[in-house]
């Protein structure tokens, strides 16, 4: 008799607010609704709310080193990124909250993709070009935004994300915004919420 294999989903948040946060209820939302079709998923959570360390000079010298002459202080310098590339590898479904701030991304969340975006761990390079590794893994993302719309020519967040994920090989990604909230209210995150229940 065959079995499904549990997947495992990696939970994402970089909204800067703990409570009344728009993308974290539509990340909520998705957990739910995961968790439903998957009562028996393993659920690991990343709160970058706290911050995550950026790229330094340090981190630089340590990364370009080739792994077996690495010494303690390189292994230092790239131990939070190696376990969050580690993190990442095991997942299967990753879902990320993405509040929209000054028309991009948080900056946690962009230090979260600088940690993760590796050569040789989470793409390569070759004659044609980079390839991701990260292959077979779903991502959703969950959107939210003030007054920037999504997917217009003021937002620089969606497409990044679309962007970066498919080049360390993470290409099935799918979206849900609420979007102008400032003007819309809880039109929009309804709205949303209600895109997740029908299409996850």
């Amino acid at each position: 008799m065959s079995t499904t294999p549990v997947p495992s989903i990696l939970r994402i948040d970089s909204s800067g607010r703990s409570t009344g946060s728009a993308s974290r209820a539509l990340t909520d939302q998705l957990i739910a609704r995961l968790r439903a079709e998957n009562p028996e998923a393993r659920i690991e959570t990343r709160d970058l709310a706290w911050g995550l360390p950026f790229v330094t000079e340090n981190w630089i010298n340590a990364n370009f080193t080739p792994e077996d002459e690495r010494d303690d202080g390189h292994r230092e310098a790239l131990a939070q990124s190696d376990a969050l590339v580690a993190e990442l590898e095991a997942t299967d479904i990753i879902v990320i909250g993405a509040p929209i701030y000054n028309f991009g991304i948080p900056a946690t969340l962009k230090a979260w993709i600088d940690m993760v975006a590796r050569a040789g761990k989470t793409f390569r390079y070759t004659d044609n070009g980079p390839v991701g590794l990260l292959e077979g893994k779903k991502a959703y993302v969950a959107m939210a935004s003030g007054g920037t719309e999504v997917g217009s020519s003021i937002d620089f967040a969606s497409g990044y994300l679309k962007h970066v994920l498919g080049f360390i090989g993470i290409h099935d990604v799918e979206f849900f915004a609420a979007d102008q909230l400032m003007m819309h209210g809880e039109q929009k995150l309804e709205a949303a919420k209600s895109a997740i229940l029908a299409n996850v």
